[in-house]
Parts: C-alpha cells; sequence; structure tokens
C-alpha cells in the first residue's frame, strides 16, 4: 500500500501550460504517474506533450477520470483553483504555489474538508509513493521503496532525510510534505492517521518547525492513537524569535512555537528528536532494526 497517491492517481495539473506546471507535470509523468490531463482556461484543445489540455477541472474529471488534481497557479488564481478542483469531484488536491492569501486558505480549508477532499499544502513540495507515483517537485532519485512514511513541513530537510535512509538501504512506502504556510489543508495528525492504518508503514518520521503547535498537538495524538514508532526532526533552533524563517507559518511569537518546546512535547511522549536530518535517519535505522 501507499498513501494518497499510488497506482490508481489519474492526475490532472492546473496551471500545466506555464513553464513550471510543464517541467514538473512531464517529469511527474515520467516517473510513472499517470498523467492524463492539464487546465488552462481558454487552452482547451491543446496539448502538452501528447497530455491533452482542456478549460475547466470538471471537463478533466469527465472525460479523462482524473482523481488528482496538482495546482501550479499564481499565487492570486491558486485558491480559485483548487475550488474548483474540489467542485470538480476529485478525490485530492495537491496545492505546490506557494504565496496564497492566508484569508482565501481558510475559506479553501473549511470547503475542502466539507466536501470530504483531500488537500495536501499549499507551498509544499506533494507527495511520493515510492515506485507508484510523484505528484510535485519532490526528487524520487532520493528516496527508494521501503517501510518508512515521511510526513514534513519541510522539502530540502526531507530529501536529506530520504537519502540519508537510501544510503543505509532502507525506503520509504510514502513522503508527504505538507507544506509550512499557517493554514494548510493537511496538518501532522491528518497523516499520521493514515501511516498508522497503512499496513506498509511501520515507522514513522515526522519532520517539523518553528511555528504554531502543530507538533505538539500531533504529539498528544502519537501517545493515544499511534502504536508504530514515530521518530522526529525540528529545524529552527538557532531562529530568533520574532523573526520568519522561511516559510509563512515559521515564525515564533515570544517563547510559543520553539523548536525546544517542540522537542520536550514530543520527547514527552517517548518520540525521539534527533538533533540533525543525519541523525534523524539514523535513529529511524535503528528503530527499525530493533524491530526486525
Amino acid at each position: 500500500m501507499s498513501i494518497i497517491v499510488g497506482n490508481n492517481t489519474k492526475l490532472v495539473v492546473s496551471g500545466l501550460t506555464g513553464r513550471e506546471g510543464t517541467f514538473h507535470g512531464l517529469r511527474n509523468r515520467d516517473y510513472g504517474t499517470d498523467l492524463v490531463a492539464g487546465v488552462t482556461p481558454g487552452k482547451g484543445g491543446q496539448d502538452v506533450d501528447g497530455v491533452p489540455v482542456f478549460d475547466t477541472v470538471k471537463e478533466a474529471v469527465d472525460d479523462r477520470g482524473a482523481n488528482t488534481s496538482m495546482i501550479f497557479v499564481p499565487a492570486r488564481f491558486a485558491a480559485a483553483a483548487i475550488d474548483e478542483a474540489i467542485e470538480a469531484g476529485v478525490g485530492t488536491v495537491i496545492a505546490i504555489t506557494e504565496g496564497i492569501p492566508v484569508l482565501d486558505m481558510m475559506g479553501v480549508y473549511w470547503r475542502a474538508r466539507e466536501a470530504d477532499v483531500r488537500l495536501i499544502g499549499p507551498n509544499c513540495p506533494g507527495v511520493l509513493s515510492p515506485g507508484k507515483a510523484n505528484v510535485g517537485i519532490i526528487p524520487a532519485q532520493f528516496f527508494d521503496q521501503g517501510s518508512i512514511g515521511v510526513v514534513s513541513k519541510s522539502g530540502t530537510l526531507t530529501y536529506q532525510i530520504g537519502n540519508e535512509l537510501k544510503q543505509a538501504g532502507l525506503g520509504n512506502s510514502s513522503i508527504v510534505g505538507i507544506g509550512g504556510d499557517p493554514i494548510v489543508g493537511s496538518d501532522f495528525i491528518d497523516i499520521l492517521k493514515l501511516y498508522e492504518a497503512d499496513e506498509e508503514t511501520e515507522l514513522i518520521v515526522m519532520v517539523g518547525e518553528i511555528g504554531g503547535d502543530a507538533e505538539e498537538r500531533a504529539a498528544e495524538f502519537i501517545a493515544e492513537s499511534v502504536s508504530k514508532p514515530v521518530v522526529a526532526y525540528i529545524a529552527g533552533f538557532t531562529a530568533p524569535p520574532g523573526k520568519q524563517m522561511g516559510h509563512a507559518g515559521a515564525i515564533i511569537s515570544g517563547s510559543s512555537g520553539t523548536a525546544q518546546a517542540k522537542q520536550d512535547a514530543l520527547e514527552a511522549k517517548d518520540v525521539r528528536v534527533g538533533t540533525s536530518p543525519t541523525e534523524t535517519a539514523k535513529l529511524a535505522a535503528e528503530t527499525l532494526a530493533t524491530r526486525a
């Protein structure tokens, strides 16, 4: 098994005709993802390297059976593109776009929940299920197929951890980048639930960062509802209070949202926390070895 994307994924890319949409959409297809359509209003009837382009997501769903939407649309149009995908009836929307206004995302978040649509992102690297499907910008060469599930706010740190797991001869069931914005469609708890239910996943790696309380809430959920071992890494131990560090949601307010507070909360619930991506990968390998 895998979570969110896999062999049954039929992908439609909103913004496929743009430079980034074309590059990553075709790269996903080359990996083996079933890219069935693109959407750009006014360009219906065209194609991108043989992939048909439609004016609306609904046409792509009706004509090509699309069930997963990837959003590569400029920030000012991205919320509307997500809404369109939700209304078209896809089951999963993965929003790569960065810079979507928080107020726009508040409405989108609840519309996705009410429609029972899985929304990943925005401002995320996407989802990869090694050997099955890649939807987003994750460099798949860093990951092999295996039994470690990864859920992360960060893209690049995830790639480093994945590469080190690969060097250790280990692989991943799926890799999910949830994004680092203040409001994202799926949080750590949403993805932890999926990994807990996934028969292929034996261990979970959680990569957090400063800002908000998502990691603290995840720690409580892990203690109560996750039977599988969890290893974590928190980015931002040297971040000064009040300064945004990269992601829009990565900002400390006073003593709230610090890396130390998150580490303490996780370790209090018996989650091992690495001091670096390298150590985190080693902890994951050690923990998995003890279960063999």
